[in-house]
């Protein structure tokens, strides 16, 4: 019996009474259920960016060798030279994850790896960006061990190595997990697939796994926020299965080689009723569903559940008329579903059938993003809190009674504390092309038929961005590239997982709107277009949202793996250099949070054109084989970035001595965190045309101490064993996730 649709069922759908009436007159008539459904998710946030479009739009979508612009494929495509590609994307799993944070987690990574392989091209790394409560919190280590267990367990089976990435706890997240995912492969130029449907009369298929009930409005789920009720929504958590994506990426990559793949998609977020509509769209044509050919794994399944299921691992595929037979075999061979269930058509209509009859008749263009879908001009309110907490701080905090253990507890918190505890559960060296695994920079992935390397790194500060949206928005962009500058890259291009509250909240959506424009305004700088990825708004709880939290992720490329570097020190006399200068600024810094237990006094200024000048320098250093090793300074300042150096070599400790400082106190020269500053190491040679080469362009460089010995030394402040520094930084995660004393 069809399901009468209501006032109450249209409100229960997250649809607004205008936006029904918008349907009404799309169709010309009423909605039938399965049609409700199919709007409801199409038109969530999750599906039809209808509050964030027309800011990205804002965002720079042209650059040098881009392949593919922001919303136009899957993912970003860029050319490396020699004809090859290199395809990237980052995607959000948040409400999921905070649900049931394994399988949200799992699924996450299964999703954005078919993001790649539905462009042709065979993922090669990964990484992610999470974003948890206070530890101290049994829920939080729940939701963390889970959300960890399930990115290893998923990424280690498919055969794809985990190679960084950052985790970071605050207590903005304690009700509403940050976990952003992050993925990249590389394809031939000419093997490269579009996700679009044409040709009338060309057959449509449905390949991978079969189709069950387990995520059924998980896009509109994402589109809601978090609250008492949200643990019911458990079945709209997908499950994932990380050996049948294995056979469907190889199952893909032969079809999309044999040259008869005419158009191929993911089915994420609403299942068929995505792939099926936006690939009509962008060709311009109509499809024709026969909703029984679809494989299934449950009995009794109604047109509304095939429609928005969002069970994992399956494809849709555009097959050139007459190659069906060829494409069957490819998918039998890897023991897989293949079964055309329509078929291309001139008209512009989506049309739906079970057991014969029509159950869904809709224009494929008016569902989505750009085209159809609602798109809103949402208010802006500067937020009443930034006048408490974004003024710059007034004199100075007082120093602590003992710098060594200001420095033990900073190393030993959460967010800056190795994450060995976490990377040892992933498969970082899987096929064998990792170069740099996690504990550097950056990573450095290497692309053997080049002899190039990838260097990739996923970056962003809340705090910075809860005390200034826009500055904010330029230090994440600014710190990724610095990291893949660290490395010995040239940053190419960006993608990005923009995380915030409800985008009705005026506030809320002007922190937003400023952080794009931060974004945009940084990547215009470094000439690093945003190539796409994903906007998460409704993160937020009873307790409140979270902080903004835009997350970029960025790609560079090392033409000599010569040239590759490490953050860790590396020979005992080599000189300590900072490229850059200390402006003195404490405000959302880790010091601040930690030894005080506050949040405030505004994030660091950022110079756009300092930073570029301070990245050209470093890089030139690396090209040049002067700088043995490069680090940049960012959470916890010059003192933790010294630490890290002396304690990350996978070859053994090396300790220094620091006797220059330049910051205005005591504090702010060893845990403030200004931008635009690097720690280096060179020979004494080195030294010399490094200043010179500053000198002209503007960038300070100074000698600060010496690579030698067991101990961490600064000044008269700093007097510490690298064993005791080791422990606090090494094993604190451990001992807290592991119930260590």
């Amino acid at each position: 019996m069809e399901i009468k649709v209501t006032p109450e069922l249209v409100a229960q759908h997250g649809l607004t009474p205008e936006e029904y009436e918008r349907i009404k007159e799309i169709l010309g008539r009423e909605p039938n259920f399965t049609e409700l459904g199919i709007f409801s998710v199409m038109w969530s946030e999750h599906c039809s960016y209808k509050s964030s479009l027309p800011w990205l739009k804002s965002l720079p979508r042209e650059g040098e060798n881009l392949l593919a612009k922001a919303g136009e494929e899957n993912a970003g495509a860029v050319e490396i030279g020699d004809g090859w590609v290199v395809v990237f994307k980052m995607e959000s799993h948040n409400h999921p994850s905070a649900v049931e944070p394994y399988q949200g987690a799992a699924t996450g990574v299964g999703g954005i790896m078919r993001d790649i392989f539905a462009m042709g091209a065979r993922p090669i790394a990964s990484l992610n960006s999470l974003r948890f409560g206070n530890l101290e919190s049994p829920q939080t280590r729940y939701l963390f061990d889970g959300v960890v267990r399930g990115i290893a367990d998923y990424g280690n089976c498919f055969g794809v190595p985990n190679v960084g990435g950052e985790v970071y706890f605050e207590d903005t997240y304690q009700e509403n997990p940050l976990v952003n995912v992050m993925a990249l492969g590389v394809a031939k130029r000419g093997y490269l697939a579009s996700a679009l449907a044409k040709g009338p009369g060309n057959p449509v298929f449905i390949v991978g796994s079969s189709t069950g009930r387990d995520g059924i409005h998980g896009a509109t789920f994402a589109s809601e926020e978090l609250n008492e009720k949200s643990q019911a929504r458990r079945p709209s958590v997908q499950i994932g299965d990380p050996f049948m994506e294995k056979l469907l990426l190889e199952a893909c990559l032969e079809a999309i080689r044999g040259g008869h793949i005419v158009g191929i998609q993911d089915m994420g977020a609403a299942g068929i009723t995505c792939s099926t509509s936006e690939m009509a769209a962008k060709g311009g044509c109509g499809m024709k569903i026969d909703l029984d050919k679809v494989p299934r794994r449950e009995e009794g399944m109604i047109p509304y559940e095939l429609m928005l299921s969002e069970s994992q691992e399956r494809m849709l595929l555009v097959v050139e008329r007459g190659y069906e037979e060829e494409v069957k075999a490819i998918f039998k061979k890897w023991e897989l579903n293949c079964e055309v269930i329509g078929q291309v058509v001139e008209e512009g209509w989506l049309k739906v059938r079970e057991g014969g009859e029509v159950v869904a008749s809709i224009p494929p263009h008016s569902l989505v993003v750009g085209e159809g879908a609602p798109v809103y001009k949402r208010k802006e309110k500067k937020p009443k809190y930034l006048d408490r907490v974004g003024k710059r701080l007034k004199g100075r905090f007082p120093p602590p009674a003992d710098f060594n253990q200001a420095l033990l507890k900073l190393l030993s918190s959460p967010t800056i504390s190795s994450k060995e505890w976490v990377y040892r559960q992933y498969d970082t060296m899987v096929r064998t092309n990792t170069l740099l695994p996690p504990g550097s920079d950056a990573a450095v992935i290497r692309i053997k038929k080049l002899n190039k390397g990838l260097a990739l790194t996923a970056d962003g500060n809340g705090r910075y961005c809860y005390l200034d949206p826009r500055m904010g928005g330029r230090i994440a962009v600014a710190e990724a590239a610095r990291n893949l500058i660290c490395s010995g890259a040239k940053p190419l291009a960006v993608t990005d997982c923009l995380n915030f509250g409800n985008p009705e909240d005026p506030e809320v959506f002007w922190t937003f709107a400023r952080c794009v424009e931060g974004i945009g305004e940084a990547c215009r700088a470094m000439q690093t277009p945003v190539t796409g990825g994903n906007v998460s708004f409704y993160n937020q709880s009873p307790q409140g949202s979270v902080y903004p939290t835009p997350v970029i992720g960025m790609v560079g490329l090392i033409d000599d793996l010569d040239k590759v570097t490490t953050q860790w020190f590396k020979e005992k006399g080599d000189l300590i250099l900072l490229l850059g200068e200390n402006r003195g600024e404490l405000g959302g810094s880790e010091y601040l949070r930690v030894i005080y237990g506050m949040v405030g006094g505004g994030c660091p200024v950022l110079d756009l054109d300092y930073e570029l000048r301070v990245q050209a320098l470093c890089r030139w250093g690396i090209a040049q084989g002067l700088v043995k090793s490069a680090h940049d300074l960012s959470e916890g300042g010059l003192a933790i970035a010294l630490a890290e150096a002396c304690l990350a070599s996978p070859e053994g400790r090396v300790g220094a001595w620091v006797d220059s400082l330049d910051g205005p106190d005591e504090v702010s020269s060893l845990f403030g965190e200004s931008q635009s500053r690097i720690i280096v190491t060179v020979e004494d040679e080195g030294w010399k045309r490094l200043k010179e080469k500053g000198d002209n362009s503007g960038v300070k460089v100074r000698v600060i101490g010496k690579v030698g010995g067991d101990k961490l030394k600064i000044g008269n402040l700093v007097d510490l064993d690298l064993g005791r520094l080791e422990d606090e930084y090494r094993f604190s995660l451990v001992r807290i996730m592991e119930g260590r004393s």
